[in-house]
């Protein structure tokens, strides 16, 4: 079918799934794999220290550290410094400062130095989404089913009128104010349904909000809108490949959804029993994390395999390994797992920083300034209509339902999908790219204070005075 060929093409690359062939752009003779380490190792150098200096800063100014990650990409990333850059942001290996460094001191040749750039770079997108998986496990394994299932309708209210709400304003204003055709319209409208989990669940965690029932509510209507920015992307960029929608595909996706996310929690019980038996009879090193890891990472390849996110299968593994605290095993799985996170996390966040293009603000470009106008559009479709999505919960008692609404407004990594997607396909205009990329800017880099700020800094010392 169709819609299948479609899948392999767009959905198998980091950040959504879309891994590209580590050697797409190179070959043997061309790649020297020691000068591919030492990118890399440099590479990491500079992510770890961007991640730390601005997780330190922001910590001190009273922000979420992950803002200062993002903020650190940024600095080593595209927009300054070029130390971490990639392929797909329109730059090459002479740009590149790590490449320039291997050529002045470990010999790296000129003439492979572009191969080296590109593979270097995929393994970076591996590593990246490596980080985003593992968050997604911890994430999972400090998620409660029970709790998840009693907010299990308000999830779905909130994340079907999260997605409704943007992308009908999205499109229509796009088509009757700035009549633009109706393929780019839908995409932007499309981009502007999508829910960043990985970084809205992070700060949730980081201010002791993550089990409370905002907190639950905004985890499970995130991984709903993950579920249908899958199927909303499939189909508009079906739409804008061949002009017609694939059904079927659709139709597909939402089954496959549906029966692995229930099927994972129904399999939760087999899955905790079985992981404690095996865990209590192993006496080496690792006896909880491997086993643990193992069944996150077959997951995701599941979830992969059926053309989901690689993410929901690990959100999924964690939550069958739910309830595992009153174990040897469980504690000691909780407690290793978290070293494990603070290496690999901050990848992930540093790297969409980095890939982050504050070119596109610069309104002396001609085609920045049509952009700086319709993107002014998006972010305020793009704010109101997931703060309005959030005022949609009911029966529920003291709730703080506008916390709920900016809990969604992050579009991070997955706002960046429907664009690179979106400029692939041709569907989008210079000026239509450049307004969607700084909507997900200004998304991403405004929720997490915002989150802080409608939580209140008491609110989450109470939280955590009655959790311990």
């Amino acid at each position: 079918m169709a819609g299948f060929n479609f899948l392999n093409e767009f959905f198998l690359f980091p950040l959504s799934g879309k891994l590209q062939p580590i050697l797409a752009t190179a070959t043997e003779t061309e790649v020297e794999p020691a000068m591919v380490v030492a990118g890399v190792l440099l590479s990491l150098v500079a992510i770890y220290i961007a991640s730390k200096a601005g997780g330190e800063f922001f910590n001190w100014l009273g922000f979420p550290p992950v803002l200062g990650e993002l903020v650190g990409g940024v600095v080593i990333g595209i927009s300054a410094l070029n130390l971490v850059i990639f392929p797909e942001s329109g730059a090459d290996s002479s740009a590149s400062v790590v490449i320039s460094i291997l050529e002045a001191t470990a010999g790296l040749a000129p003439d492979a130095a572009e191969a080296t750039f590109q593979v270097q770079s995929e393994v970076l997108e591996v590593l990246s989404e490596l980080g985003v998986i593992i968050l997604l496990f911890e994430i999972g394994l400090e998620s409660n089913i029970r709790d998840l299932m009693q907010v299990g309708i308000q999830s779905l209210i909130v994340a079907i009128v999260g997605v409704t709400l943007p992308f009908v304003a999205g499109t229509a204003g796009m088509m009757m104010i700035f009549h633009v055709s109706a393929v780019p319209a839908i995409f932007a409208g499309a981009a502007l349904t999508a829910t960043s989990i990985g970084i809205t669940s992070r700060v949730l965690a980081e201010i002791n909000r993550l089990n409370t029932q905002e907190g639950q509510i905004i985890l499970g209507a995130a991984v709903i809108d993950d579920v249908l920015g899958i199927i909303i992307l499939a189909v508009v960029a079906s739409l804008a490949k061949t002009g017609e929608v694939d059904v079927v595909n659709a139709i597909y996706l939402i089954i496959s959804a549906s029966v692995f996310l229930v099927g994972a929690i129904l399999l939760g019980r087999f899955f905790n029993d079985t992981f404690v038996f095996f865990g209590e009879k192993f006496k080496t090193r690792g006896r909880a994390v491997i086993p643990a890891l193992t069944i996150a990472l077959f997951m995701s390849y599941i979830g992969t395999a059926i053309h989901l996110e690689a993410i929901l299968g690990a959100f999924a593994a964690g939550l069958v390994l739910d309830n595992l605290d009153q174990t040897e095993v469980g504690r000691e799985l909780e407690e290793l797992i978290r070293p494990i996170s603070d290496v690999v996390v901050p990848i992930f966040f540093v790297t969409v920083g980095t890939k982050t293009n504050l070119g596109v603000l610069n309104p002396a470009i001609p085609t920045n300034r049509e952009g700086l106008v319709i993107a002014i559009f998006l972010i305020v479709v793009a704010i109101v209509g997931k703060v309005a999505c959030g005022f949609s919960v009911f029966g529920l008692e003291n709730i703080n339902r506008l916390a709920v609404g900016v809990g969604m407004v992050p579009r991070g990594e997955v706002g960046l999908v429907f664009a690179s997607v979106g400029s692939a396909s041709g569907a989008l205009s210079p000026a239509l790219d450049v307004a969607i990329i700084l909507m997900v800017i200004i998304t991403t880099f405004l929720a997490p204070p915002l989150l802080r700020v409608v939580f209140g800094e008491g609110e989450a010392e109470e939280v955590t005075e009655t959790s311990g």
